[in-house]
């Protein structure tokens, strides 16, 4: 299926929502959008197997000319809203995208763009940038009519950045050439999770990250409605499902952590009854916070565990859940396999490397040494992180391996830590990193971020480390609480715990505050 199917079956149906204003954009409008993008992308002569960036924030226009460039047979690149200029233009640069269409909201970093990508041809959408060509009068040049050779595209997304300079992540065109073909994603939302045209999808992140751009877009190939959110809040994020009676939406952890901490009588002022399924991932969810979650929506949480590189897909329901509380579920698409250091499989209930087998096939663009890295002899392939399988084949994720804290020669994961402390009531974020320790090589480090900044202090951070020991062993027990009036996190709920360790390893006696 594809918007264009819809547009000529129900072309009046709102294909999207903006949450925040109401505006809507038809499945006509949407088709005919990208259809002026595809013409654009031609006659800049872009071909089958170029790629663009795209450089926007959460707009409507961010769907048209996705569309388009799926249309196109291209590679889009979404980078960050976040990024600076040198960032930006080292996603641009390794890409190799030969162009770049930019909000006008983001026209002080762009403008940083012009003189490093003057060999790239740039756009502005939603205002001028100096510099740029005025993308919306281009594209409104542009007949609203099928290209003649299209071609289905793909996306190339970029990882966060977390542990390191974003690594690039390239799958083939795919086999089917149709725009309408059948993808791996629409299958698994069809069979897992419902989707269908009656639903009313809320997405409520940043366009430019995996999970909302494919799941949404997969909704749209349904004919089912998007209400996109700009920017998340979490009470607005209640009202819209409320507003728009939202039947599917994908969630991160921080945005759960966010809603749960809104006083009682204003999480009891919305209603979320037509609410059937609500997705997670991105980061592992505390119990405490799930077990909240369910009791206040019911069993509608759905939680899976995958990667931008699409080599494989976990999930789990709540019913299963509620009985392996913890687990990010089973394989349903590629097979589980949890290697030692030495690449053999582990028994049941054993730690170690998480592989997928049999799953989607990846590189990490223009690094051969990284793409190596992720494979295994047998062929499977990771994402880095640390797990173990139980004897009924319910994955538990641990933790990142680049995260492991290695104090006096035990291992200590850091999620464990911070799923601990992110249930204190004066709380509102918390990363755990190792920094250095003379004698024991490395110490844990909370760095806090409190509810209240006024908070922050001795005292607080005595409770905090007296709330770990209830639960945790001494050698998880943090060594040092700081604390922060925000935390680097990603706006998808990935921490960028990198920035965090480095500064503690660039200087031994580095704070926080």
């Amino acid at each position: 299926m594809h918007p264009s199917v819809h547009a000529k079956a129900h072309p009046d149906k709102p294909a999207l929502i903006v949450a925040e204003t109401g505006q809507i954009i038809t499945y006509t409008a949407l088709d005919a959008a990208s259809n002026r993008a595809a013409q654009l992308f031609r006659a800049h002569g872009l071909h089958v197997g170029d790629t663009i960036a795209l450089f926007m924030e959460n707009v409507p226009e961010f769907y048209d000319i996705a569309w388009g460039a799926q249309r196109s047979g291209l590679f889009y690149v979404c980078i960050s809203s976040k990024l600076t200029a040198p960032e930006v233009d080292y996603i641009v640069r390794d890409s190799g995208a030969k162009m770049v269409i930019a909000s006008a909201t983001l026209a002080t970093v762009a403008q940083g763009l012009t003189h490093r990508l003057a060999d790239v041809a740039l756009f502005a959408q939603g205002g001028p940038i100096s510099g740029w060509h005025d993308w919306d009068a281009s594209v409104a040049e542009q007949p609203a009519t099928p290209i003649a050779d299209e071609r289905a595209g793909v996306d190339m997304l970029y990882s966060s950045g977390t542990t390191g300079r974003p690594k690039g992540v390239r799958v083939a065109l795919p086999d089917d050439p149709s725009i309408a073909g059948p993808t791996v994603l629409v299958m698994l939302a069809q069979a897992l999770y419902g989707f269908s045209a009656e639903g009313v999808y809320l997405s409520p992140a940043p366009l430019y990250h995996a999970a909302p751009l494919r799941w949404s877009m997969t909704a749209m190939r349904l004919g089912m409605t998007v209400v996109m959110m700009q920017h998340f809040d979490p009470e607005a994020a209640l009202a819209a499902i409320a507003r728009y009676h939202v039947t599917h939406s994908q969630w991160v952890p921080t945005h759960f952590v966010r809603m749960l901490k809104l006083p009682s009588d204003v999480r009891a002022r919305f209603d979320h009854a037509t609410l059937r399924c609500a997705i997670h991932a991105a980061a592992p969810c505390p119990i405490p916070v799930k077990e909240a979650m369910i009791a206040w929506w019911g069993p509608v949480l759905q939680e899976y565990y995958a990667g931008s590189e699409g080599n494989g897909l976990t999930t789990i329901n709540s019913e299963q859940w509620l009985t392996h509380k913890g687990s990010v579920g089973k394989a349903a698409y590629g097979e589980l396999h949890i290697c030692d250091d030495a690449g053999n499989e582990v028994p049941a209930g054993e730690e170690g490397l998480v592989y997928f087998g049999g799953g989607g096939v990846f590189e990490y663009h223009n690094d051969p040494d990284k793409t190596a890295e992720a494979r295994h002899p047998q062929g499977w392939t990771t994402l880095g992180d640390i797990g173990r399988m139980d004897a009924e084949g319910y994955l538990y994720l641990t933790d990142r391996k680049s995260f492991m804290i290695i104090s006096g020669g035990v291992n200590i994961y850091p999620q464990e830590i911070e799923n601990r402390l992110i249930t204190h009531p004066r709380v509102a974020d918390v990363a755990v990193v190792g920094g250095p320790c003379p004698e024991m090589g490395e110490r844990v480090i909370a760095v806090v971020q409190p509810v209240d900044m006024a908070d922050a202090g001795p005292a607080l951070a005595d409770d905090l480390i007296a709330w770990c020991r209830a639960e945790l062993s001494g050698i998880k027990t943090p060594r040092q609480i700081d604390f922060t009036p925000e935390l680097p996190r990603h706006a998808t709920g990935k921490l960028y715990k990198r920035l965090l360790r480095d500064r503690y390893w660039g200087n031994s006696e580095s704070r926080i505050v």
